[in-house]
């Protein structure tokens, strides 16, 4: 069945909320994250009965699109084509993969693999907690065991202790400490590390002198996105018998920056955001990355249902060698069709995304 003999009959919303393993705390700018959250959804239907959501992009104008003939809001070559509608990119993805009885990343051309390796994002400071009798290392080894037995096998460490939450050279000792800890516990683990731009040049430099053993997979936005800073990083990371890769993009994004810090060789893996960058706006923005060589990983940090659309962008256009899980579960949804077992999470082969709304 084809989407143009689909007209948009409704447009409602739902709540959505996630649950986290446990309670998550800081990161070297922003304090306690929480045990979850939760966010409005937006439900699709049309007038043949089919019906699609997702999280939106942003604020928009549902009205707008009552009545609209679905072929002129999204291309599933391409992705929405009415502006109008950009803000319902992933509703309106899934409703019309449902619509062609296929799942999402086979809708975006299935380039990789429905089996996609994932590392934990949930390792933040905890150790500092509580601030009365702070846990230590204790609590860093107690929650990368719990995110193993979930079935991850790769695990993101916060840094930056320093920057705002200890002394600068005990906060860079306690990151150290966190990084051998892991390696020793999980010597086989890819280990990424994000200081979320919480470094400086020079403390970067230290903490890569003395986790040179850890062999690290990625740094990820260790400072702002200053072309001097990458270069000398660049620079430092070639004298090392180990070079992780430079991950960045996420935080307030300039896309274009982004692609020319790849295209000189300065970014080896581009981060924006699965919602905030968008579905569509990935499908454009992938070509053009992965003609600098640069790879993928959606950043997906802060609800689980933003790890599942990160796994669809990585089996739909490939170029994504991991992405970012979020420890926990999104609450109000059926996502049965999904398994995370031995660091991979296996996607669902059901039309759309696969998640059902209950």
């Amino acid at each position: 069945m084809t989407l143009s003999r689909h007209v948009v009959s409704s447009v409602t919303t739902a709540e959505v909320g996630s649950r986290y393993l446990r309670p998550v705390g800081r990161n070297s700018f922003r304090g306690h994250h929480g045990s979850g959250n939760t966010a409005t959804a937006y439900v699709v239907e049309t007038d043949r009965g089919a019906g699609g959501w997702g999280l939106p992009l942003y604020g928009g104008d549902p009205a707008r699109l009552i009545g609209k003939n679905l072929a002129e809001l999204i291309d599933p070559e391409r992705g929405v084509v009415d502006p109008a509608a950009e803000f319902l990119d992933y509703p309106l993805h899934d409703l019309a993969a449902r619509i062609l009885d296929v799942p999402v990343y086979s809708m975006l051309g299935g380039a990789g693999s429905p089996r996609v390796r994932s590392y934990s994002g949930g390792i933040y400071f905890d150790d500092l907690d509580p601030e009365d009798a702070p846990a230590g290392t204790e609590a860093i080894r107690t929650n990368l065991a719990q995110d193993y037995e979930f079935g991850f096998r790769d695990f993101k460490l916060k840094l930056g202790r320093g920057y705002r939450w200890m002394d600068p050279q005990e906060g860079l000792e306690r990151d150290i400490e966190v990084t051998l800890l892991t390696r020793e516990l999980y010597p086989d683990a890819h280990i990424l590390v994000d200081p979320n731009d919480g470094y400086t040049a020079n403390a970067l430099t230290a903490y890569l002198a003395a986790v040179s053993t850890c062999h690290l997979y990625w740094v990820e936005e260790p400072f702002a996105e200053r072309w001097e800073d990458f270069r000398f990083l660049r620079e430092h990371l070639a004298t090392l018998s180990w070079q992780p890769k430079i991950a960045d993009g996420e935080f307030d994004p300039d896309e274009d920056h982004i692609l020319r810090l790849a295209q000189e060789g300065l970014v080896d893996v581009a981060l924006m955001d699965v919602v905030g960058h968008g579905l569509t706006a990935w499908r454009r923005t992938m070509p053009r990355l992965a003609e600098t060589s640069a790879e993928a990983s959606p950043h997906a940090w802060g609800m689980p249902l933003k790890s599942l659309y990160a796994a669809h962008i990585a089996a739909g256009l490939g170029n994504v060698p991991i992405i970012e899980g979020v420890p926990g579960d999104t609450l109000g949804t059926d996502g049965n069709g999904y398994t995370l077992a031995d660091g991979h999470l296996t996607l669902s082969d059901e039309p759309g995304f696969g998640i059902t709304l209950k």
